[in-house]
């Protein structure tokens, strides 16, 4: 049963899971914002960052296409991808 997410819905959910998981200030999460320089997530934040968006997706975002990612925006634009 595939699930449909909008935009709004994908930011949502990777808001929520920056702040909880990750403990980020929520001024600091917008598009444009680097996971690593802005956000400072490392690299194990970055595949514990991928498990949680697999569970709620339901897809794995192939290893070539995460190491892509850089940005909130990259981020939602990969889960949008996965979705198609």
């Amino acid at each position: 049963m595939a699930k449909e997410f909008t935009r709004e819905d994908i930011m949502t959910e990777l808001r929520n899971i920056l702040v909880d998981d990750f403990e980020i200030n929520e001024e600091l999460i917008k598009p444009e914002a680097n996971l690593f320089e802005d956000l400072e997530l490392d690299s194990i934040d970055a595949v514990d960052l991928a498990v949680k968006l697999q569970c709620f997706t339901d897809k794995k975002i192939t290893p070539e296409n995460f190491k892509k990612i850089r940005t909130i925006d990259d981020v939602v634009n990969a889960v949008e991808e996965l979705l198609e």
